[in-house]
């Protein structure tokens, strides 16, 4: 075990311990108000708080043999004592449950406060803790006498390996000279000028209601006995009551001792003047924590959103091969695995654009040449793991420095485009299924055949009615408009026609659906920006403007109730594609040879799964971000690699990271300053990095498969104006059409763009004109049958903007696009940067540089 010392100490802030509600998902907290910040603490020169070393002992045993036995320690990260194993655990982030903190300071409310108290000795201490009890003498007594005996510690020294059970630690903690005579070596792991801190917490049957006291001593002394690091004490924490159900003081003890941990709630309690400054730290505490569990149902719905939009256009495309409930699957168990496994868990792992295409184009050649799809793309994802783990073997994550924005906006806005595209072409595809009835068109017309006597002649007949009489008319040919299908069945006759069984307003319908989803999207997304509703309601409206459109055409199909195409989902837990097993047969009908052959497109995959995973990687790593740990790129390129395996293996979608998502979930987690100048922005801290708020997401994801009856409902048109509203987005949302639209904006209307005052107009024009070349070039080449081999011209693009460097000087490729590492090499330390020439925010809001903001979830396409 290795513990961190003083200087990550000094960084621990975006460590923050994890608070989950109920279900132990959540995140840290940021600074307190006042509170001090990393940024500027070492050139303040304000001297640091020493390092803190926690230690929980736990009263077991009632009502036989009362003891202390520690259970926990902390020094930024919780060890918990595993008894069984006779060892302590790996240090992890510590979750609690909420109610154990609300308890916690109810108890300290309640309870007994003493701050600078002036003790020499744990006597001492112990006797100014019970004089403010109400207790008699002899219950006093025994509480005392309690207090004083000293603790079992668990001290494994190097070399010695104690066996399951063994009862060693604990004979050995009786003896009263044992920290003394045993080497410690989490003593040696930490830096001079350590204090520690030791919380007590149990139940005890002679108390008749709880006992609580915090005492934080004016000058550290050593009390030996308590904890297991012979360290000068600054705190003491005593948490003890009647006995309750579950275990309600443990985890109150931990949940001191976690506050006790935490940096900044440190920071302010060594500063606390009274009870009120130390609720005041744990409620900043609790205020920073509880804005988990909105972050996680964000990403969630966002999560949703993507699988049911992806799996309901796969199964489209792989003419219901794979589904909504593959997509469902997939997402869950691929994403809670690579946050376990990755170097970067706030990468959000789902169905991506580029994939989406390449399956559609694998599938088509599947289908034109004969071939069993899914063993076929089972060996196409064995192969692309093998060329992954070649990639990460080879450390060629390192070329991803190569990728510019140049290579970047041609990569997006391909993809951008073969959604619009895709997306008005399964809506044509729907208006041919369900064709618009026109007067004297082929397709219009019902007519009922009525076998009367004279074969199909006209019969009149009078009917009496009760009123009056009528005519009522039976022809052998009656035009629909008077006699219904049904009706006609009913009078004996036969519908005949080529439209009896056709609905005449879906074609309409299905339109007004899609065109529905796609304009309510657009609109709720740019609500955030206007000045109507609150600012919290136009974030909501904002952040699941995707979900809000899929909900309000389902409501609006459902009240017509007309028989537009819905999305195939399983009425049961089985693959979409009927007759086929979970695990996917190697060979199936094709033959041996094919799972060679596989491995050409696996290569062009691999090119397209490496520059998806590591754009991304890119993007969300950046130094703007203020990370405190490695970015991972071989390591999360190798779990992609083993997902890839695992998902072919069971016929689900492949997964990589997925941009927008991600720096979603990265949003939810910053911490900002609460001290700030009024009408100043708040300052930005950094990113809490933990583990938990994703593996929560992919768990609730997996559970929403049974939603499946539910989906079943939504129209396949809306679906189409998400997807028509992603590569909308998508494609306005980069620089290069903000380029495209100063090709049509006259000279003396053109927008004031930093680029313009440096870069001549012509050369930015230049510059547009040959990234429409490449688009166009891609384009004609995702045409033609040889369009599997996308990736390849996409890779392409590098090569383009390597050739740039001919044509275009350094100072205009510097704005215009960004340097590739040779470039930058040459250029002088005191050359022109663009993030060095403004020292204003507006900088930051310009369209110079590639710095993707915080956005608002949204479905990516990359």
């Amino acid at each position: 075990m290795k513990l961190p010392g003083q200087e990550e100490f000094e960084h621990s802030g975006a460590h923050g311990n994890v608070l989950a509600e109920e279900l132990d998902s959540g995140l840290g907290p940021g600074p307190s108000l006042g509170g001090p910040s990393d940024t500027n603490s070492e050139e303040s020169g304000v001297s640091k708080d020493p390092l803190l070393f926690i230690q929980l002992n736990e009263l077991l045993g009632w009502p036989q043999a009362l003891e202390w036995r520690e259970t926990g320690r902390w020094v930024l990260f919780e060890e918990k004592l595993e008894v069984g194993a006779g060892r302590w655990s790996a240090p992890y982030v510590p979750t609690l449950a909420l109610p154990s903190l609300q308890k916690l300071r109810s108890l300290l409310a309640e309870g007994i406060v003493l701050l600078d108290c002036q003790v020499q000795s744990l006597l001492e201490l112990v006797e100014q803790v019970i004089s403010g009890e109400s207790l008699n003498p002899e219950l006093r007594g025994q509480l005392q006498a309690l207090l004083m005996q000293r603790p079992q510690h668990h001290i494994q020294t190097p070399g010695i390996r104690p066996c399951r059970g063994s009862n060693a630690f604990r004979n050995a903690s009786h003896d009263e000279d044992t920290p003394s005579k045993h080497w410690n070596p989490l003593r040696q792991k930490l830096p001079p000028g350590a204090e520690a801190a030791a919380v007590l917490a149990g139940e005890l049957g002679f108390l008749d209601q709880p006992l609580g006291a915090f005492v934080r001593l004016r000058n550290p002394v050593v009390l030996e006995p308590l904890t297991e690091v012979i360290l000068p004490s600054r705190f003491f924490c005593l948490l003890l009551g009647p006995p309750t159900q579950g275990r309600s003081y443990h985890e109150m003890g931990r949940a001191a001792a976690v506050l006790l941990s935490d940096p900044q709630f440190q920071w302010s309690v060594r500063r606390a003047s009274n009870l009120h400054d130390l609720l005041a730290a744990l409620d900043a505490f609790l205020q920073e924590v509880t804005t988990l569990p909105p972050a996680v149902r964000h990403i969630y719905l966002a999560t949703v959103t993507n699988a049911i939009t992806f799996g309901g256009l796969l199964g489209d495309a792989t003419e219901g091969a794979q589904g909504v409930l593959e997509s469902f699957l997939g997402t869950a168990v691929a994403g809670a695995a690579f946050c376990l496994m990755a170097g970067q868990p706030l990468t959000i792992l789902s169905s991506t654009g580029p994939v989406l295409v390449f399956e559609r184009l694998l599938f088509s050649f599947s289908r034109d040449h004969s071939l069993d799809y899914l063993p076929f793309r089972l060996w196409v994802g064995i192969w692309v793991a093998t060329f992954c783990l070649v990639l990460v073997a080879t450390e060629a994550s390192l070329l991803v420095r190569s990728f510019t924005r140049f290579t970047e906006e041609g990569f997006c806005a391909l993809i951008s485009l073969i959604f619009i595209y895709d997306a008005v072409g399964k809506m044509l595809n729907v208006i041919r299924a369900y064709p618009i009835q026109r007067p004297g068109s082929p397709a219009y017309g019902c007519f009922c055949e009525y076998p009367g006597p004279g074969g199909n002649a006209s019969e009149w007949t009078s009917t009496k009615h009760k009123d009056t009489d009528v005519l009522s008319v039976h022809l052998g040919l009656v035009n629909a408009s008077l006699l219904s299908p049904p009706e006609c069945i009913q009078q004996g006759g036969y519908p005949r026609g080529p439209s009896c069984h056709t609905v005449p307003d879906i074609a309409f319908f299905s339109l007004l659906l899609f065109l529905t989803s796609f304009f309510c999207s657009m609109a709720l997304k740019h609500v955030k920006s206007s000045r109507l509703f609150p600012s919290v309601v136009r974030k909501v409206f904002s952040d699941f403007s995707s979900i809000l459109a899929i909900l309000l055409g389902c409501g609006l199909d459902a009240f017509l109730g007309l028989a537009t195409p819905k999305l195939l989902v399983p009425t049961e837990f089985k693959p979409t594609l009927p007759g086929r097993g979970w695990l996917v047969p190697p060979f199936g009908a094709n033959p041996w040879w094919l799972s060679v052959a596989a491995a050409v497109p696996a290569l062009l995959l691999s090119i397209l799964i490496f520059m998806d995973q590591q754009i991304t990687a890119v993007i969300l790593n950046r130094a703007e971000y203020k990370l405190q740990k490695g970015a991972g790129f071989h390591l999360d390129l190798f779990c992609v690699a083993v997902l890839m395996l695992l998902t072919s293996a069971l016929g689900l979608p492949w997964y990589v990271s997925t941009t927008v998502i991600s720096l979603a979930h990265m949003d939810s987690l910053r911490r900002e300053s609460k001290a700030f100048v009024p009408g100043e922005a708040p300052h930005f801290l950094g990113i809490r990095e933990q583990r938990l708020t994703g593996l929560v997401v992919f768990i609730l994801t997996g559970v929403s498969i049974f939603l499946a009856p539910v989906l079943k409902f939504i129209p396949m048109p809306v679906l189409y104006g998400i997807f028509l509203y992603m590569g909308v987005s998508a494609l306005s949302s980069i620089q290069f059409m903000k380029r495209v639209q100063l090709l049509l904006i006259p000279t003396k209307r053109q927008p004031d763009m930093l680029l313009l005052r440096h870069v001549p107009l012509s050369r930015v024009h230049l510059f547009t004109a040959i990234q429409i070349a490449c688009l166009g070039f891609l384009w004609i080449i995702k045409s033609t049958p040889a369009a599997i081999i996308f990736p390849l011209m996409l890779l392409g693009l590098v090569g383009v903007r390597k050739a740039l460097e001919w044509v275009f000087s350094p100072q205009e490729l510097l704005w215009l696009d960004e340097l590739m590492p040779e470039e930058e090499k040459n250029i002088p330390e005191n050359g022109l940067e663009p993030d060095r020439l403004f020292s204003r925010s507006d900088n930051e809001d310009s369209e110079l540089m590639y710095q993707p903001k915080a956005p608002e979830i949204n479905i990516s396409v990359n």
